[in-house]
């Protein structure tokens, strides 16, 4: 990894790259391997620093690049890709790229840059298939409508990503002339629990109840209040009686499932 002179700050967008199924061609090229690792190579560091991208790290067929403009980001991965595309390879193999992009505001320790940042582009990286580049939420918004031609953008939805705790909003570009080894799929909604409507339609039902009874209950409450002084005790029992009123509720709730059959809530 190089230091931190000549590293872009502020506002940077980093990308990971690397050859999905690199241990697969290595197999089935055996010393051809080195052919396509070399043009793979040659590709992205051209392309990328043709564009303005900074090369941080390598390993193997792995790439970390940053770049101080989003615009400049997205432009080399779509040129790198259509280059991979459209390179003559070893026995007529394919091979194809994933590449995962995130911009953000990251710091710069004496290793170089220090933050999420980094752990989200690259785990962006590793959701994608052969041939995608994916992008998150905040590359996706400053590069707005001002892609390259032939280039659409298309939400995936939320990912939950390696490491990171909150779930990020991911975008496919789509690129003519580049095919993908499949369809990155969106992640499956969550199922609504069995019941659900029913248990609320009776938690309701059974508060409403206890609303009443509740009513009632501090009506008598008044009527004794006006002729005797008030009570800290009674006043704390009160208190006691409202506090507990949930927990009652929801234990009420529960039996009436249960009589009908109905397993617990899952929360």
């Amino acid at each position: 990894m190089r230091g931190m002179e000549g590293l872009p700050s502020g506002t940077v967008t980093f990308v990971f790259t690397d050859i999905e199924g690199s241990t697969g061609l290595l197999k089935q090229l055996g010393d051809a391997y080195a052919d396509v690792l070399s043009e793979h190579r040659r590709i992205v560091r051209e392309t990328f620093a043709r564009l303005n991208g900074v090369e941080i790290d390598t390993q193997g067929d792995a790439f970390f690049f940053a770049f101080a403009r989003a615009r400049d980001a997205v432009e080399a991965a779509v040129e790198a890709q259509r280059a991979h595309a459209t390179a003559a390879w070893p026995g007529d193999t394919t091979v194809r790229v994933r590449m995962g992009l995130h911009t953000g505001e990251p710091a710069l320790g004496s290793e170089g840059y220090l933050g999420l940042d980094v752990v989200r582009a690259a785990r962006i990286c590793t959701t994608a298939r052969g041939g995608n580049v994916l992008l998150s939420e905040t590359t996706r918004a400053l590069v707005g409508s001002s892609l390259p031609e032939g280039v659409s953008v298309f939400p995936l939805g939320q990912r939950h990503l390696k490491d990171i705790d909150q779930p990020e909003p991911v975008y496919e570009l789509t690129i003519e002339g580049v095919e993908t080894t499949a369809e990155v799929e969106p992640e499956p909604a969550a199922k609504p629990e069995p019941h659900a409507e029913f248990r609320d339609r009776l938690k309701a039902s059974i508060q409403e109840r206890v609303d009443r009874e509740l009513l009632a209950a501090f009506g008598d409450a008044e009527k004794e209040a006006s002729s005797e002084p008030a009570d800290d005790a009674a006043v704390d029992e009160l208190a006691g009686r409202t506090a507990d009123l949930g927990e009652k509720i929801s234990a009420r709730v529960e039996a009436a499932l249960r009589a009908r059959g109905i397993p617990p809530s899952s929360d």
